[in-house]
Parts: C-alpha cells; structure tokens; sequence
C-alpha cells in the first residue's frame, strides 16, 4: 500500500484524507472485483481475488476507507506493483 495526505478543513475541524493505493504482490490473472466505486470497506475486506499458479489470493485491504477507484477487471493479468484499488481513508 501507499499514498498521500490531503488535509482538509471543514467548520473549523481538521480532517486528514489519505489516498491508500492496494497493489498487487505477485504476476496474477485478476479473477473477480469484490468492491464497487464509492463503497464502503472496513480492514480486512477481500477488495479482489487473483490467481496465480492455480492458487487464489484474496487481495484484503490494510485499512478501512471508501473505495475511490477500481483500476483492474477479471480476467486482466497484473504484474507485481500494479494498483489494483485505490481507497480514501480518513485520518
């Protein structure tokens, strides 16, 4: 996982918003998308099924957020480092 901070302001509270980027770990064939644009996931959510060398690999996610982007389909091969979700995770 990885991101960035973007702070922002809203009735005088300060609100940290961090983008969490889920990325694949290995070469793997994307199986299903569990998650849909703007849904909410909690830590340890499966975000996506891979398989690679016929074994399936649930891809969870570190920390809760909603769901912001879905950069992968089934049946997309992905390498090692791709992102596969993108989350926005408050702080």
């Amino acid at each position: 996982m990885s991101g960035y901070l973007r702070v922002s302001t809203r009735f005088g509270v300060v609100a940290r918003e961090q983008t969490v980027r889920i990325l694949a770990e290995m070469v793997a064939n994307v199986i299903v998308v569990e998650v849909a644009v703007d849904e909410q996931v909690a830590a340890g959510d499966t975000v996506c099924l891979l398989e690679s060398m016929k074994m399936e690999i649930p891809v969870l996610a570190e920390t809760g957020g909603v769901v912001s982007a879905i950069r992968v389909a089934p049946g997309d091969v992905v390498q090692e480092g791709d992102i596969l979700v993108e989350l926005t995770a408050r702080r």
